[in-house]
């Protein structure tokens, strides 16, 4: 029988849902010592790079979900899409920037006008990643971050203009959303999930200062 014939449940297409979901059971499976980190990395550029079930089926053939069935989901309500806003924040065909940001007892900082990738990886064991959107770009309408904290922090700023959605698991930790942002046509949708173990995701709004001499205050970079 053909992979591609009826009742291959292998063959259909996965959504950006399906890959999340895997990706979760993966930094589960690093929190848990089943996978090192650069294993993790491999297996997460197959996930996104996965275009049916049957890409993702072998990404966890060795960890403890069932076999046979490559994480099946509930069916999903389908989110409102927006058209890109000439000269706004999403610019398809740009140059994107780096995918991942990994600080090991170190730490890593995006800020300025970098342009985010559909899928971006923040990774901080017992260090710091400071990612801000403040005047970040997006390549596509709805972006992915997938963030591991372990024994460490993830700081992601995001201005009133961006719509985040927030759905990481913490344990001995915690993922905390401040931002201000709501849904609205033409605004980048950006989801943030992963997996926090005695540390920290928090995103918030922008650092303002305030000028000397003034009431006034502006964003910082």
């Amino acid at each position: 029988m053909s992979q591609d014939q009826p009742g291959d449940h292998l063959s259909i297409r996965i959504s950006n849902e399906d890959r999340e979901r895997v990706a979760q059971i993966l930094h589960k499976a690093m929190a848990d010592g089943r996978l090192e980190l650069s294993e993790l990395e491999e297996r997460l550029d197959a996930v996104y790079a996965a275009k049916t079930f049957a890409d993702l089926e072998p990404v966890t053939r060795d960890l403890p979900v069932q076999a046979n069935s490559p994480v099946p989901l509930p069916p999903q309500l389908p989110r409102p899409g927006y058209p890109p806003v000439p000269g706004g924040r999403i610019v398809p065909g740009a140059q994107p920037g780096p995918g991942t940001s990994i600080a090991v007892m170190s730490g890593v900082d995006r800020k300025g006008e970098w342009v985010v990738p559909e899928h971006h990886n923040a990774v901080a064991i017992m260090g710091g990643v400071e990612l801000n959107l403040t005047h970040a770009r997006f390549t596509a309408a709805e972006t992915t971050i997938q963030c591991v904290a372990f024994w460490g922090g993830i700081e992601i700023y995001v201005p009133d203009d961006i719509y985040v959605i927030v759905d990481g698991f913490g344990f001995m930790g915690a993922f905390e959303d401040k931002s201000m942002g709501v849904q609205a046509p033409g605004r980048p949708v950006v989801r943030i999930t992963g997996f926090a173990m005695m540390g920290a995701v928090e995103v918030k709004p922008p650092k303002k200062r305030h000028l000397r001499g003034s009431d006034r205050h502006q964003i910082e970079e």
